[in-house]
């Protein structure tokens, strides 16, 4: 189902010219992200090179860890080709949603601090939040702050400007709203809500005061220019102070099951780009990590400036353990605290 195109041959050089652009601060057009995405396999090595040197220029060896905990699971209404929770992806066989308890959110948002996470989001499930959904956020953040921990990012679905500013009240800093693909892509993957419906979140999310998080998915039958123009949408448009790439890992049940999984150089590839084309932008791993298999340390040589950490919404992560070593082992520094919603812990233009 993937539509990307046969990598070509690229002259010599234009990998560092490129480079040389973005460190000199300049934003690379929509052909010259094409004259990466079309890069051979023999020629990544020389593109990570690059793409580390970019995230040392503008973020230098710090990076971020980030934890996630569903405050609702599954049952969703939505037809999200990629997505295990949507309830009409199963053929009515998915349960029910399930509700997390406050306690269980604040034993993730413990567990979080303890593991140096700079960032803790409660995700749910669903079109839109209801008024229980809302209420719950905001009681968990209640409940968070008398804990002398920090209230939760949210991740609650498409958001109208009443709830936004609620959403504000209540303590939230940052919200997570992905628009997954390119404009062209989105309707092969997605027809219960539109493109533009992601968009106006956003805008509800941002006007109230809230920090974006937003990237995509990949691996979902898009091509290269798909991409290219998710990675231009994001600069140019959304403008999100962190970018969380996902890559599929095909849930049983999904439109998408039996997808091909990208190889992890694939995922690497897609990763530097996102780098080249958002040199200042905090850029995320998330999802679908495990199809990195023993390359997942190489995020950071893409790029990657966050990782996150502990257990997904409907699969298992690796430990946390791992994780903190993985990251001291390269000699990277973790920011252990919360920054100002907006992934600017350590930033660095030096």
């Amino acid at each position: 189902m993937d539509r990307d195109e046969e990598s070509i041959e690229v002259p010599s050089g234009s990998i560092a010219e490129l480079a040389e652009e973005v460190l000199g601060g300049r934003l690379l057009s929509r052909d010259q992200a094409e004259i990466l995405a079309a890069l051979a396999q023999s020629d990544l090595p020389e593109l990570l090179y690059w793409s580390s040197q970019i995230r040392l220029r503008f973020f230098g060896r710090r990076v971020r860890l980030c934890s996630i905990v569903p405050g609702k699971l599954g049952g969703c209404g939505e037809d999200c080709a990629w997505c295990g929770q949507a309830a009409r992806n199963h053929r009515g066989e998915a349960k029910p949603a399930r509700r997390t308890r406050t306690d269980e959110v604040l034993s993730a948002a413990r567990n979080a601090r303890q593991w140096g996470a700079s960032c803790f989001c409660v995700v749910n499930s669903g079109r839109r939040p209801s008024e229980q959904d809302v209420a719950f956020l905001e009681n968990c953040n209640k409940e968070l702050s008398a804990a002398g921990l920090v209230p939760a990012c949210a991740s609650m679905g498409q958001l109208d400007d009443i709830t936004a500013r609620r959403l504000v009240a209540a303590g939230v800093v940052r919200y997570n709203h992905n628009i997954e693909t390119s404009h062209s892509h989105f309707g092969r993957v997605v027809t219960t809500h539109s493109y533009e419906d992601r968009l106006a979140t956003l805008r509800a999310a941002r006007s109230a005061g809230m920090a974006l998080c937003c990237g995509g998915i990949f691996g979902i039958g898009e091509a290269w220019a798909d991409r290219i123009e998710l990675a231009l949408t994001l600069r140019d448009q959304v403008k999100p102070d962190v970018v969380p790439l996902n890559f599929l890992d095909a849930r049983p049940g999904t439109p998408l099951a039996d997808a091909q999984p990208l190889t992890p150089l694939k995922c690497l590839h897609i990763i530097a780009v996102f780098r080249f084309l958002l040199p200042t932008t905090n850029i995320k791993i998330a999802g679908g990590r495990r199809l990195l298999r023993d390359l997942q340390s190489w995020v950071f040589h893409a790029g990657a400036t966050s990782l996150m950490v502990g257990d997904y919404l409907t699969t298992n992560g690796r430990s946390v353990e791992q994780d903190r070593q993985m990251v001291l082992d390269l000699g990277l520094e973790m920011a252990e605290r919360h920054g100002d919603g907006k992934g600017n812990e350590g930033q660095q233009t030096q």
